[in-house]
């Protein structure tokens, strides 16, 4: 009896998790369709307008952030409006965070679901990426992350999927988004200098390009690596 009892908790748990996992796809599926349909309205100064203003704007912003790695909205709009919000060097604090949480969040979502849930081998143009990071550990997660042709949000939920240790994972995603990061935070800055009319934006422009030009070169670094497809 007691063995039965256990077995029936047991089962409803395990309907619980289940019930659980899907309200919250089905959640991301939504938010997913809401910010297509809604995509028009998205810029880095629609996010600047709807948070600067606000006691809590550093707090709304990591918040924001992690809702739109999780919605497949491109993290260059998120990082601009961070320049803009917070400026040259804050900005690039709250926009690495946010980065950081939002990848942690689309990681853990997708393992949450089903660890190697996805066949690899199956991805033609990808897959051997994925699998050379589940052998290579963070180096290769951070170059992965520097492909600018990989959506953000992509590689959180892919990564997620595979069976790359977490911790590999999170210094990976930390080392290899710094360059995007830099540049889109940075270019945000400048153009809110620039639109206000203060001096110094052209010092954050050349930054911003630098970090772009160490992207791209990390880029063919990550090319003449990868495994033959």
């Amino acid at each position: 009896m007691t063995m039965k009892i256990e077995q029936g908790n047991n089962n409803s748990l395990a309907k619980l998790k289940l019930a659980g996992r899907m309200l919250l796809l089905a959640a991301i599926v939504v938010g997913i369709a809401l910010a297509w349909m809604n995509r028009g309205a998205l810029s880095p100064g629609a996010i600047e307008a709807a948070i600067s203003h606000s006691t809590a704007a550093p707090a709304l912003f990591l918040a924001a952030h992690v809702v739109a790695s999780l919605l497949f909205i491109p993290r260059a709009l998120v990082a601009a409006a961070a320049g803009l919000m917070f400026g040259l060097w804050w900005g690039l604090i709250w926009a690495t965070i946010g980065s950081v949480l939002g990848s942690v969040a689309g990681f853990l979502v997708a393992r949450s679901v089903n660890a190697g849930l996805i066949d690899l081998e199956a991805l033609p143009r990808f897959g051997p990426y994925f699998l050379r990071a589940e052998r290579g550990g963070w180096p290769v997660v951070a170059l992965i992350r520097v492909l600018p042709i990989m959506n953000h949000t992509f590689v959180n939920y892919a990564l997620g999927l595979t069976k790359v240790p977490f911790g590999a994972y999170l210094l990976g995603s930390f080392l290899g988004q710094i360059p995007a990061t830099v540049a889109f935070v940075e270019f945000g800055a400048a153009g809110e200098r620039a639109a206000s009319g203060r001096p110094g934006w052209l010092v954050p422009m050349l930054i911003g390009l630098a970090a772009l030009a160490i992207s791209f070169l990390l880029r063919h670094v990550f090319r003449s690596r990868a495994p033959e497809s």
